[in-house]
């Protein structure tokens, strides 16, 4: 079996993000940049189909600039076999669906496990994109993934409105991650050192012959308006008078 996983380089959670002076982007210095935590949440889960006894390779892809080696560099400590970089400087998810789905052909996996959506632009498509190009199944935000079938078909379970939904796809598929599938794990020193001498290839976005045209263009970046400052009220009544009066909520 072939799994693989895209990976996506992020600014982390707890990073100062500053708007650019064009206002189309965000200011890089100083960004310390990561792992997307839902991609990291799909190698675990690719990690852990492996080390359950099935024979698997756990292949990590990501499309960006030469800086997302870093990233590829993190999951392949965590246990991946090796890794694609497909250098490109467009996020554009139409754009990223299209490259995915020429490495999918390309590399011919079983399963492509990626995280439901990246915490920088929240955009929660690509995995969609990516089935409809390619007319496989797929199975979104799971929270539980066991393979069925002698690993031809993949049981999820996933959340909805009201509960939860338990669906079978047959392999190959997409299948994308949602927060709760497991608790990935912190790379060892052994790992660190193992994924320096681990395969990375590099592809031109330009010699894969898609459309690299973006559908979704940045008009304006806006910072959130700074908060003010709480204030003390000294009495229950007083609280509703200002919900009231000042804030007009009530």
């Amino acid at each position: 079996m072939k799994i693989l996983v895209p990976v996506k380089r992020v600014p982390d959670a707890e990073t100062k993000i500053k708007v650019n002076p064009e206002g189309n982007g965000i200011v890089d210095a100083g960004v310390k940049w990561v792992v997307n935590p839902f991609c990291e949440i799909a190698i675990e889960e690719a990690l852990r189909i492996k080390e359950s006894g099935v024979e698997a390779e756990v292949v990590l892809v990501s499309i960006g600039t030469a800086d997302s080696q870093e990233q590829l560099r993190t999951g392949l400590a965590m246990g991946a076999d090796r890794a694609i970089l497909v250098t490109a400087d467009n996020s554009d998810p139409w754009v990223i669906a299209r490259i995915l789905t020429k490495i999918v052909e390309k590399e011919s996996p079983d399963i492509v496990l990626m995280g439901k959506q990246a915490i920088d632009d929240d955009s929660n498509v690509v995995g969609q994109l990516l089935a409809e190009l390619l007319s496989w199944p797929q199975a979104t935000f799971i929270s539980e993934l066991k393979l069925a079938d002698g690993n031809a078909a993949a049981t999820c379970l996933r959340e909805i409105d009201g509960g939860l939904e338990t669906v079978k796809v047959g392999l190959p598929a997409i299948i994308t991650a949602d927060l709760r599938l497991n608790e990935p794990r912190y790379a060892s020193l052994p790992g660190i050192m193992k994924a320096r001498k681990k395969p990375m290839e590099q592809i031109e976005a330009g010699s894969l012959g898609v459309d690299l045209t973006p559908m979704l263009t940045i008009k304006k970046l806006v910072p959130p308006a700074a908060r003010q400052g709480g204030r003390l009220v000294e009495s229950v009544d007083e609280l509703i008078s200002v919900l009231k009066t000042e804030s007009k909520v009530l």
